[in-house]
């Protein structure tokens, strides 16, 4: 007949989830960029980030909380007096079963119970001075003499069992020829580690050993430094477990070590065992204690046990603090956070093990020359995808229409192709599309005679308009950008567009220039990058000397002038190159800046000012220059103002920006059919 087998199915517990999807990088990558962009180096943006976790994902000061909260647990239900309480209580029933067989034994000679009841009557009240006191008391009671020898028992296995874990249970009912092999254990694993000590012992001698008392350690260490480990971790807890006790009770246990089977063999055998340990392993913490507030009293080896436990969680909150030098979540004893938290918590951390891995693996950080990790290219790229669809995903409710995805729809192609994206309108390229199914077909093994087109082979056409333009960016560093929440929203912007213009719009030229006191162009990762700037004005006089200059240099593109500011001009360059800064803005700041901007206009400059905040001064002065250039202003909210730089470029390549003016429902002067664009988030306006 033949033999049935039979699966059974459980949770996965080994390494890695072979069939778990990759992580996600992508919100990773989001809330690392905001950081960076808020001043935080990516090193600790990463680290803040795999600290918090996202929606999906608990992080480190979710399993540092849930160890705290084991730690406060094990302390608060915990009475470490147990083997004490048990003794009184053995003791207790031994005497009154005695009293007993004395009251009711009419055959016993009246001077001998007198005798005996009166050494019951003078028993002291210390449980280890009545213990002594009745060593060699004759008992007459079985139940008695069975009670009393349990009380010497207990303590034998009590005390073996705070060295070597289980042993309480597997002495139970140990004959004595048990017993003597625990101690002939005891003394070849004494003699074991004086050699080791010396440095006199082989692996024979080692092997030797385990071939002899193997059955004693079920953690099966593989050399005497792993048995020496074990045995070390395991009598330091412990020492700090005696440690934690009152006077009165390490007195008490001091006293009845010399009872534990009825001979102090075993006590000094153990003693001995202990100094060796702790000249063998120094940095094991011998000296420490616990403050125990519980009251489910436990023996000395489940005491032993409970300090070992807090031994992991301390150690384990070193780990997920990450807190020292070169910390890294590969570091995070598992083993140990899946006896203490529980297969949850082991998920967790492997999880965000990868992550990490993957966030240092996938080239999104790398390490500069001065050996800090900053932000790839490829990390900026991805980074701008996300804010570029954010914004025209904003956009696009704003409008009511569809995502503008196109390289320039109506235009010329390029010649290129790419990946086919949600909203896009481009022909396909079928030659590229068929191509990316074979490759893709056979890279999985399929039949290519039944070949089957998938979404994700499907490439478009690519096209760019037929007017290129040149757009220059002018961002407000001032003091106050940083001091009002600004910083972080003004970098999503650039981002955002820069993203834009350098994959749809690649024949496009794109100048982002950062004005406070000064003014300069900076490369997208420079202004990513940027900290914070503490120094007061706002120079957007030099800003635009810049901007016209880069519309200078590309005479045959459209100029288009995009400046976000939250103040008004208060500083210009003089003609050394020295700023000069003021404020109230004094008169020839305004006529530089005001001059600078006609030249903008006269260079056939589109422009939009992006106004930040509701201060009076600024929406006056934005204003009477949107008026004088016949330009725009928008007054988004700070979470709009990508969609709104995205729009405002956007609309300049298609025609859309000089409509005629209409009342936009807020008492000015409004867009067209962009009026109140933002709804009740903000105001657009257009110049006459």
């Amino acid at each position: 007949m033949a033999r049935r087998h039979r699966s059974r199915y459980g949770r996965y517990t080994g390494g890695p989830d072979p069939l778990a999807p990759p992580v996600d990088l992508g919100d990773a990558l989001q809330a690392i960029g905001e950081d960076v962009m808020a001043g935080s180096s990516p090193e600790r943006a990463m680290r803040e980030y795999l600290r918090r976790g996202s929606v999906d994902q608990r992080g480190l000061d979710d399993l540092a909380r849930r160890v705290a909260e084991r730690r406060r647990e094990l302390l608060g239900e915990t009475d470490v007096g147990g083997t004490l309480a048990e003794i009184s209580k053995l003791l207790e029933s031994a005497v009154l079963a005695e009293r007993g067989q004395l009251a009711r034994d009419v055959d016993m000679d009246d001077t001998d119970r007198a005798f005996a009841q009166m050494r019951l009557d003078g028993l002291p009240d210390s449980p280890a001075a009545a213990v002594s006191e009745l060593s060699d008391y004759e008992w007459r009671s079985p139940q008695a003499r069975a009670d009393f020898e349990r009380i010497k028992d207990l303590l034998g296995r009590e005390m073996l069992d705070q060295r070597f874990a289980g042993m309480k249970q597997a002495l139970e009912g140990a004959t004595e020829q048990d017993r003597q092999q625990v101690q002939e254990m005891l003394d070849d694993l004494g003699e074991l580690l004086d050699k080791h000590a010396q440095g006199a012992d082989t692996e024979q001698d080692f092997a030797d050993f385990m071939a002899k008392h193997g059955d004693f350690f079920p953690e099966d260490p593989q050399d005497v430094d792993e048995l020496i480990d074990a045995l070390a971790a395991r009598s330091a807890a412990a020492a700090r477990m005696m440690a934690s006790m009152t006077q009165e009770q390490r007195d008490e246990l001091m006293q009845l070590s010399a009872q534990a089977f009825g001979s102090p063999q075993l006590a000094e055998s153990l003693q001995r065992i202990d100094g060796a340990l702790q000249s063998l392993r120094p940095g094991e913490d011998w000296s420490g204690s616990e403050r125990f507030r519980g009251d489910q009293g436990v023996g000395l080896g489940d005491g032993t046990g409970v300090l070992q436990d807090l031994a992991d969680l301390d150690a384990l909150a070193d780990q997920l603090a990450q807190a020292h030098e070169g910390a890294r979540l590969d570091d995070v004893d598992l083993d140990a956070l899946q006896r203490q938290l529980g297969d949850d918590s082991v998920v967790d951390a492997r999880t965000l093990a990868e992550l990490e891995r993957a966030l240092r693996d996938s080239g999104y950080l790398r390490r500069g020359a001065d050996g800090e990790l900053r932000l790839s290219p490829t990390a900026m790229r991805r980074l701008g995808q996300s804010l570029l669809k954010d914004a025209t995903e904003r956009l696009s409710r704003r409008t009511g229409q569809h995502d503008n995805r196109t390289s320039g729809a109506a235009g010329e192609r390029t010649g290129g192709t790419r990946e086919w994206q949600f909203g896009d309108t481009e022909p396909w390229d079928v030659t590229a599309t068929v191509g990316n199914a074979v490759r893709r077909t056979a890279g999985e093994g399929g039949d290519l005679t039944s070949l089957r087109i998938d979404i994700r082979d499907v490439e478009v056409t690519e096209t760019e308009a037929r007017t290129r333009s040149a757009v220059a960016l002018l961002v407000d560093t001032s003091f106050s950008m940083a001091m009002d929440g600004r910083w972080v929203p003004m970098k999503r912007t650039a981002l955002a567009l820069h993203q834009l213009v350098s994959t749809r719009f690649r024949g496009d030229d794109l100048q982002l220039i950062g004005f406070g006191r000064y003014a300069r162009s900076m490369e997208i990762e420079e202004l990513t990058g940027l900290d914070a700037m503490y120094d007061k004005g706002t120079n957007l006089h030099h800003g635009l000397l810049l901007a016209n200059r880069f519309f200078r240099k590309h005479p045959a593109s459209q100029p288009v002038l995009l400046v976000v500011t939250d103040g008004e001009p208060t500083a210009h360059l003089m003609p050394q190159g020295e700023p000069f800064f003021d404020y109230p803005p004094h008169p020839l700041t305004l006529s530089l800046t005001v001059t600078e901007l006609e030249t903008s206009r006269r260079l056939g400059a589109q422009t939009t000012f992006f106004r930040l905040g509701e201060d009076p001064g600024l929406a006056r002065f934005v204003d009477s220059m949107a008026r004088r250039v016949d330009g725009s202003v928008v007054a988004p909210e700070l979470d709009d103002l990508g969609a709104a730089v995205v729009g405002s470029y956007l609309r300049s390549r298609t025609g859309f920006s000089n409509l005629g003016p209409e009342d936009d429902g807020y008492g000015r002067f409004g867009g067209g059919r962009f009026g109140g664009w933002y709804g009740d988030r903000g105001s657009w306006a257009t110049g006459e």
